[in-house]
């Protein structure tokens, strides 16, 4: 078998050596580093329906003033509404 000699048969060759580099380190302002990166997001919720009839602003000013004054006069608390009230918000929640 024949041996293998260096390019160009040299005889004076140097071993090739492994050599690292140092590590670099990038350096980010600091206020980059508080940034949040922009995304797109999507939030799909059962709540859509609520929010739009909060948007749309169908407030019965006439019956919220005619409650408060039944509050404020101590003649609203009755039994019976408060089941009422509580029947129709389960309702709209579900």
């Amino acid at each position: 078998m024949s041996s293998i000699s260096g390019v160009g048969n040299t005889p004076n060759i140097n071993p090739i050596q492994k050599t690292a580099a140092a590590a670099v380190q990038k350096e980010v302002p600091t206020a980059a580093a508080n940034q949040n990166p922009m995304t797109d997001r999507v939030e799909l919720s059962g709540l859509a329906p609520l929010l739009q009839s909060l948007k749309a602003n169908n407030i019965r000013t006439d019956l919220v003033t005619s409650v408060k004054s039944q509050i404020d006069a101590g003649t609203y608390e009755d039994d019976n509404k408060l089941n009422v009230a509580v029947d129709r918000l389960l309702n709209d929640l579900t």
